[in-house]
């Protein structure tokens, strides 16, 4: 299913190419599809009957002439945000309530002719960055199932990049409307805080909370803020309209001895790859990124804990059982906080945030990967708070410090998840940033989105050979016998050296990582993790399976060697792969 575009919805609909009706029955046709693979996307959603009467409505009032700029546009809000007509549940059944009336940025879209389709999943309370914590079930990545798909705004990324609505609301505190754009290769708009209303929003910490859009484009982002942003003075953390104008001529990244990766090689490479462009529209300058960490660490480490104990004091206290046992972990201890401690972090935030201020005067933006890794959905169940805090290595400072926040696609991995990177800067600056993504997003050229994910891609490895096991080699047959699939014929990066080992039976070679080297001839194979492991297991020293990184950057499982594997071995790197040896002794 392809992607929706606001703009061009919105724009068919006005000058009568299509009509909100059409929309919506398309609409219910791509949820029907979709329903097969991921139903738990969605906590509640409008029946067909109520939908198809909403758009004839939207219809009817573009008839009327009515300029409407979100016309028959569908949408979908996370289930933390008041929607009339739908419980909002926050993914908690025992905290769902029905609200009166719809949050201020939802009456601000609808009023604009936007159709609200239904309420998304979401890690529970909103307290979360990998969309595993609901009873409602785990939302999973559009692009590849067996992972997460970010969090906590999980169902809402998942709707937009499936192709179910143009655009979802998402929130986000700690990152939560980021790096789930980054996975599923979407715009995750996270605006200044006060500049959307947040009156009707579940706070998560109330203090920093805003409520963010998923879209597919820089375009439709724009359209929607410039729907609903604006003073909510029924929001006392609302705040006047400002546009701070703002380029690109400093780009702040962090030092390299600061960069997380968690052992990504190809998040590192896609970051460095996206720094590259980025030059393209300023000098690119390394901080030290130690105090916006030390600002991070006060979100789940400090007093602001408290604030989310705050939010659902009265079922903590009542009735903890309905409480997702992670979020509950989490959240609990807050309760113990003391107003010493409240003070303290206080007074360390408001340093720290005089130190961000002066950073401003030196560069102008930040370039930051929105995370350094992403997880499976097993993983994340064998240590859901650990790799959930690798999740928000380069997000949880930025509410904190009165940031605004653009997130990214920067391409992909291997397996189909999104990288992304975010662009963050002073208060303010929002639109600022979209153009810096307008400019980023021209330069880098991206490949095409993967297709989506519709059948749970069974976990595969991708492996290098460089010898024996290539095609019409003597132990080709250990890989065809587990089914190995051929993915292409590639070169490595130009940091390799190959040697023909001595006495080998039959002839082997050793490939060594050096700084001083070549590109080698590889042949990428794709076999099950089973069948995988099977293989690893008759690889005999001073052999070894490593990671082996090819000359587009990505990295793939491959033979590499002991250092022992070389003596008396033959450097044979100048003829530039073993097929060429071989031919050469023949």
């Amino acid at each position: 299913m392809n992607r929706q575009s606001a703009t061009k919805i919105a724009a068919a609909i006005r000058s009568g190419q299509t009509s909100a009706v059409e929309v919506a029955r398309d609409v219910l046709v791509r949820l029907a599809a979709y329903d097969a693979i991921q139903p738990q996307i969605w906590i509640s959603r409008a029946g067909e009957e109520a939908l198809l009467n909403a758009a004839a409505a939207i219809d009817a009032r573009v008839a009327a002439g009515e300029d409407l700029p979100l016309a028959g546009v569908p949408f979908a809000v996370k289930d933390n945000i008041d929607v009339a007509g739908f419980e909002t549940t926050a993914a908690c059944p025992a905290f769902a309530y029905r609200p009166e009336k719809s949050a201020p940025v939802v009456e601000r879209l609808l009023a604009a002719g936007a159709i609200c389709i239904g309420k998304t999943n979401l890690d529970q309370f909103a307290t979360g960055l990998v969309g595993t914590r609901s009873p409602y079930g785990i939302p999973r990545n559009a692009y590849n199932l067996a992972y997460v798909s970010g969090g906590s705004s999980s169902g809402s990324s998942v709707a937009v990049a499936a192709g179910l609505v143009a655009f979802a609301l998402g929130t986000d505190t700690a990152g939560s409307g980021r790096v789930p754009a980054a996975f599923n290769h979407l715009i995750g708009f996270k605006p200044t805080k006060g500049r959307w209303s947040t009156s009707g929003l579940v706070p998560a910490c109330r203090t920093l909370d805003c409520i963010t859009v998923f879209t597919d484009d820089t375009a439709d982002a724009r359209l929607v803020d410039g729907v609903v942003a604006g003073f909510d003075p029924s929001d006392p953390y609302s705040k006047p309209l400002a546009d701070r104008p703002r380029r690109a001529r400093t780009i702040g990244v962090p030092r390299r001895d600061q960069r997380l990766f968690f052992g990504d090689a190809e998040s590192e490479y896609l970051y460095t790859q996206a720094l590259g462009k980025l030059a393209e529209q300023g000098r690119i300058v390394e901080i030290d990124m130690a105090p916006l960490q030390e600002a991070a660490q006060l979100l789940y480490g400090g007093p602001w804990v408290a604030e989310r104990s705050a939010a659902i004091a009265g079922l903590l206290a009542q009735n903890p059982d309905a409480i997702d046992p992670t979020v509950r972990a989490v959240v609990e201890p807050g309760l113990e906080i003391g107003a010493v401690d409240l003070w303290q972090g206080i007074y360390r935030l408001a340093a720290l945030k005089r130190h961000a201020d002066q950073m401003w005067e030196e560069i102008d933006i930040l370039a930051f990967p929105t995370t350094g890794t992403t997880y499976r959905v097993a993983e994340l169940a064998a240590a859901p708070i650990a790799l959930n805090s690798n999740l928000g290595a380069y997000t949880n400072f930025v509410n904190l410090l009165d940031m605004a926040a653009l997130a990214v696609p920067a391409g992909g991995r291997g397996n189909d998840t999104g990288f992304g990177i975010t662009l963050i800067g002073p208060a303010d600056c929002d639109l600022a940033l979209l153009d810096v993504a307008d400019a980023y997003l021209d330069a880098a050229a991206l490949p095409p989105i993967p297709p989506l994910d519709l059948e749970a891609k069974m976990q595969t490895v991708k492996l290098a050979v460089v010898g024996a096991h290539l095609k019409d080699m003597p132990l080709h047959w250990q890989l065809t016998s587990r089914d190995a699939s051929f993915v292409g014929a590639f070169e490595t990066a130009p940091n390799y050296r190959l040697y023909a080992m001595a006495d080998s039976v039959p002839p082997k070679p050793a490939l060594i990582h050096a700084d001083e080297g070549a590109p080698i001839k590889v042949e990428v194979y794709e076999l099950g993790v089973a069948e995988f492991g099977s293989f690893v297991v008759e690889v005999p020293a001073p052999l070894a399976i490593g990671t082996v990184t090819l000359a587009d950057g990505s990295s793939v499982k491959g033979f590499v060697a002991e250092p022992r594997a070389i003596v008396g071995a033959t450097d044979i790197t100048d003829l530039g792969g073993w097929r060429a040896y071989i031919a050469s002794r023949a």
